[in-house]
């Protein structure tokens, strides 16, 4: 045993360093790239240049969002694509407020609780047609860019129509994704094959990949609007293909569906304002976390200190309990949203907190009377600018593409619970808890940061994270997404699980002190090393309204790049 944490505190405390530069914190793997006119963070190369060419057109950031946004569901299907659900929140510069769109679609409505319990079933499947929901992506689309969007729609979808006829080179986070993601899918679920290997390839970085079928579905869309995805031939091949696969998914269920516009909500934060959307999402974890963080003085503590990690996880832990019972659609359950983001619940959960131990398990707190996925940001030059998530959830999705359309339909309808007394109970025509969140931060009622972390439940602690960094610890938008991140496993599920006896396990990049572990361990927390995509994806641009300055940044622990010009 000895041995092991000796191991542990070697492996963690391994400084993590980029090349000696001339400025920027030790761990800084580049510069921020700066630009006056426009900004585009994605995490792929091509797609970030695809949405810079929408804005020399004299695209909105709208306008090139989608662009980047259905590239990214050819180039990373891994992460995204039109058979998914998008959430984003807007800056518009001409009324100077945010908006905020939730384009998640519900289950179906010939679908019923009672059907899982016939089936013997303690939970929504992984995969398969019962985890399939209405996509909402593109009806998302088409109401962003009908408020705030320029260019016609076909020039906007027509790069990646480009890139799926003609193909493009994997990329060394994606080529392996795929590979393990279609090892589960080819044997099992029709279609795949078609789409996605149909050479039978065992995809590699460099392979050319191509997808002709994405690419007529895309131009239909284009042609004709939103309603050939949900009222026209693309809403019938599926309803079509989910009834032969004894899914529930119908044409009606399409025809029936319309994304809506929500307001943001937002907790003040050492005199920032930081935004998220309101369930059926998560994003309000985080406003909990950092209300809670509030009163710690992160600063003085400085980064990696244990302070400053043992305070994180155990807000950590007292917000994913609440998250756990409380968030769900807001049109099926009265979610207490403006009691769990308040100061005074969080003064109250924060009595909780030991300075000096951590919590081995806690509960939800009282209310009285009441995997996988893209994100990017943009900006234009106007001022305009949109964070913007989008998913197929776990995997690549469901396992479900309908033939001759280049897409899989997601699998968000797993996230569910079969408990009736439970607020994310499974309904017919109900949105799903999810994960995907994307969030912005004002200062004095002008934008400051549009900034997002992708990667499941990770996202809030990303959040925070990022927010703590800059705000706390005077970190530049790309040394913020560089320095060694930490996660805590044991979270609650969405189905209500508690946090388990012993208080999960901290999981933490390299890069932290031998010192700083030592004294975690000391204080009863579970230190593990994490690796690869648990931390997540990054992707921000910070505004200077002074100089009229956009700053961007990318994830250094995947493929993709900020560009601007």
């Amino acid at each position: 045993m000895k041995k092991t944490v000796l191991l542990l505190i070697i492996a963690l405390s391994i400084t993590l360093m980029a090349q000696d530069r001339r400025s920027g914190k030790p761990w800084t793997t580049r510069s921020e790239v700066i630009a006056q006119n426009g900004m585009v963070c994605s995490s792929h190369p091509l797609a970030t240049q695809v949405g810079i060419d929408i804005l020399k057109k004299g695209g909105t950031a709208i306008d090139a969002a989608i662009a980047v946004n259905a590239c990214l569901g050819l180039m990373e299907p891994t992460g995204c694509g039109i058979g998914g659900d998008l959430f984003a929140i807007v800056w518009d510069a001409k009324t100077q407020k945010l908006y905020g769109l939730n384009a998640s679609g519900p289950a179906p409505q010939s679908l019923s609780l009672q059907y899982f319990k016939d089936k013997g079933m303690e939970r929504v499947p992984q995969s398969g047609p019962l985890s399939v929901s209405v996509p909402g992506c593109v009806d998302g689309w088409y109401l962003l860019h009908s408020k705030f969007g320029r260019l016609p729609m076909a020039d906007i979808l027509q790069p990646t129509i480009d890139y799926a006829e003609k193909g493009f080179p994997l990329t060394e986070v994606i080529a392996p994704a795929m590979r393990t993601n279609l090892n589960r899918y080819l044997t099992v679920y029709p279609n795949v094959k078609e789409t996605y290997a149909p050479n039978g390839e065992e995809w590699s970085k460099g392979d050319i990949f191509k997808n002709p079928l994405l690419a007529k579905t895309l131009r239909l869309i284009a042609q004709n609007g939103r309603d050939e995805f949900y009222k026209g031939s693309i809403a019938r091949t599926i309803g079509e293909f989910m009834k032969s696969q004894d899914g529930f998914l119908s044409y009606d269920d399409l025809a029936a569906y319309q994304s809506e516009w929500i307001e943001p909500v937002s907790t003040s934060y050492r005199g920032y304002d930081v935004w998220e959307l309101p369930p059926n999402g998560q994003g309000i974890a985080a406003l909990q976390m950092l209300n809670i963080l509030e009163a710690y003085d992160l600063k003085s503590f400085g980064f990696g200190s244990p302070e400053h990690i043992h305070y994180f996880v155990e807000a950590k832990k007292l917000a994913f309990e609440d998250r756990a019972k409380y968030y769900a659609d807001l049109r099926f359950s009265q979610v207490p949203v403006e009691q769990l983001i308040s100061k005074e619940y969080a003064d109250e959960r924060r009595k909780l907190i030991r300075d000096n131990r951590a919590a081995t398990g806690v509960q939800p707190g009282v209310i009285a009377d009441t995997d996988n996925t893209v994100y990017l940001t943009v900006a234009d030059k106007e001022g305009n600018m949109v964070s913007f998530i989008q998913s197929n959830y776990r995997g690549m999705g469901s396992g479900m593409v309908p033939p001759g359309l280049g897409f899989m339909l997601h699998n968000r309808g797993e996230s569910f619970s079969l408990d009736p007394n439970h607020a994310n109970a499974f309904a017919p025509g109900k949105r799903p808890f999810h994960t995907i969140i994307p969030a912005f931060i004002t200062k004095d009622g002008q934008p400051f940061l549009s900034y997002g972390v992708m990667g499941g439940d990770y996202q809030p602690l990303g959040h925070v994270l990022i927010a703590i960094n800059i705000i706390d610890f005077g970190m530049n938008a790309q040394e913020a997404g560089d320095a060694p991140r930490i996660d805590h496993s044991g979270s609650s599920s969405p189905v209500g699980a508690v946090q388990d006896s012993g208080g999960g396990h901290i999981l933490l990049e390299n890069g932290f002190s031998t010192e700083t572990i030592r004294r975690l361990l000391g204080m009863g927390h579970r230190v593990s090393y994490g690796f690869g995509s648990s931390y997540g994806g990054y992707q921000a641009i910070m505004y200077d309204p002074v100089r009229k300055v956009y700053f961007g940044a990318s994830e250094s622990r995947k493929d993709g790049c900020a560009m601007g010009y």
